[in-house]
């Protein structure tokens, strides 16, 4: 089988009884393993006001991340673009693609809940506009010395950019194409992407990036003109245990507990979010979650890799009540077990 890549995304959830120190270090540590095993990316979420995300300003972390690591190339999936003051994003960014020597990746998004967004009174629906006028006011701030923009949102003014990225002409821009629309989206800017659902969605949303995806090459609108091979892939939750029978009696409780911590502001509101289940079982009927001994887990990303027409799958090995010493075995059994076959 032709070389594949594989990704990390990680929501960095509370653990119950753990300092938040402690869970930062373990994940530091993971990160450190994650490193030296050929892990290609690290992807993190930003979430905020919940116990779903315990790095709300992704930038900080991934600071720590940057000092740690030496090759394992890492970014928000995604920064929140309406949460953010443009210019201090751009030097945020800047800042973090020289500390990690050019390891930076940029994945931007508007923000999945409104929840989220209204506790810093962003309106959902006009988060839109904020998130699409904001990807470019990045790109003619990471592309110039000086920032000009004038626009519906956000008025800069001849703006000094003393920290341009290490990456030129800026970092790979990442999106989350979970939707036909947001496929094609991602495409027309060039952008690399990841989605969820089935392995049949994965490649029909791929179906819909690649065309847009080329015609995007070598236009204005291209964010990634420097990237000669676009990455898409999709998101899958996974344990990798000794056996089957141990994978899934740790998996099960472990994917109630995220269900949990994702649909916690949801609940707060009297809403749900019909898209996810608590259930592992029909998350892996799904292709969304993954569980088992290192066969097992292997023949599943075999099955994703051929129905899905991609060479990327990002892996989530940290979540609900999985301890970090789960978390620390699971990788070990997929980086010394499972990786290997695809390379």
């Amino acid at each position: 089988m032709a070389d594949k890549e594989f990704g990390i995304f990680d929501h960095l959830e509370r653990r119950k009884d753990q300092a938040v120190a402690d869970l930062y270090e373990g994940r530091l540590k993971f990160l450190e393993a994650a490193d030296t095993a050929g892990i290609r990316t690290y992807h993190l979420a930003e979430h905020h006001a919940t116990p779903l995300g315990m790095a709300p300003s992704p930038s900080v972390f991934l600071s720590a991340v940057a000092q740690r690591t030496q090759n394992i190339r890492f970014g928000p999936l995604l920064y929140l673009l309406p949460l953010y003051e443009p210019v201090r994003l751009i030097e945020e960014i800047g800042m973090l693609d020289h500390l990690s020597n050019g390891r930076f990746e940029l994945g931007v998004g508007r923000g999945a809940s409104p929840y989220e967004l209204a506790y810093y009174n962003v309106p959902f629906l006009e988060s839109k506009y904020m998130f699409e006028e904001s990807i470019d006011v990045l790109r003619k701030g990471l592309r110039a010395s000086r920032l000009n923009h004038k626009g519906e949102k956000y008025t800069f003014r001849d703006v000094p950019m003393e920290i341009p990225p290490l990456q030129q002409p800026n970092p790979p821009f990442w999106f989350g194409a979970f939707s036909n629309p947001n496929a094609q989206f991602a495409g027309n800017l060039g952008m690399n992407a990841v989605c969820g659902g089935t392995n049949k969605m994965v490649h029909d949303l791929k179906e819909i990036y690649d065309p847009a995806r080329a015609a995007a090459r070598g236009t204005e609108r291209d964010l990634n003109p420097h990237v000669e091979k676009p990455m898409f892939g999709a998101f899958r939750h996974c344990f990798v245990g000794e056996t089957d029978s141990e994978a899934d009696a740790i998996a099960k409780p472990a994917y109630k507990k995220y269900y949990s911590n994702l649909m916690k502001l949801w609940r707060d509101f009297n809403s749900i979010n019909t898209l996810f289940t608590p259930d592992i079982d029909e998350a892996k009927s799904y292709n969304v979650a993954i569980s088992g001994s290192p066969e097992t887990v292997r023949a599943e990303i075999e099955r994703y890799f051929a129905e899905s027409g991609t060479d990327y799958i990002v892996l989530a090995f940290c979540w609900g009540s999985l301890s970090q010493d789960q978390s620390n075995r699971s990788l070990e059994l997929f980086t010394d077990q499972i990786m290997p076959h695809f390379k």
